[in-house]
């Protein structure tokens, strides 16, 4: 019976261990990791050198598809002139490839950069990452989207909805993290902790 006992309790440990580790997101007072990427423009966009100007709202969304993130993002592009006034730089990042950012741009007629992620740098650094499971890849591709040609290279991962406010000093001060994807933060509610 220890034996038995002793041999359950390895599995337990090894199969945990193996098991994907949800995403917790960045919480607040913690600092953001810096990062640089290429935005819809080719511009190279760096975190560090925004934060000289001011405070960053950082957005990470799942793609052009979703149409939940396209409403969120054009309600941030509809109060982007609100967000500048505050002094705050409005900046989005998600895993799809750079064709779906442009459609994302078009879409919700984004002025401000989206960034492409590329080799989910940003999104492992901000804890968002997560591996969308079999059954929804499926599914989703019955629906007629394949995740996996969206992202690229980026395979299966898409980012929890996520919004952050960081400060000059790279804290994050405000903090938006929900796995259900059909809920995002009101742009009141962001200006309200710009």
């Amino acid at each position: 019976m220890k034996k038995f006992i002793a041999a359950a309790a390895v599995l337990f440990f090894v199969f945990n261990g193996i098991a994907q580790k949800a995403p917790e997101g960045l919480f607040i007072s913690s600092k953001a990791p810096d990062f640089k990427a290429k935005d819809q423009n080719g511009a190279e966009i760096r975190l560090k050198d925004l934060l000289k100007k001011g405070k960053v709202v950082l957005v990470f969304y799942r793609g052009h598809w979703c149409p939940y993130c396209n409403k969120a993002l054009a309600r941030l592009q509809d109060s982007l002139s609100l967000i500048k006034e505050k002094g705050a730089t409005l900046l989005a990042v998600s895993p799809e490839k750079p064709e779906g950012i442009d459609k994302t741009a078009e879409k919700t007629k984004a002025e401000y950069s989206i960034l492409h992620d590329e080799g989910l740098k940003i999104m492992k650094a901000y804890d968002v990452a997560f591996e969308v499971p079999e059954n929804t890849i499926t599914r989703y591709k019955n629906a007629g989207l394949d995740i996996e040609k969206n992202n690229g290279d980026n395979g299966k991962y898409l980012p929890v909805p996520a919004v952050y406010i960081i400060d000059e000093e790279s804290t994050v001060r405000y903090r938006f993290f929900e796995t259900d994807y059909k809920r995002r933060p009101s742009v009141k509610e962001i200006l309200d902790n710009l």
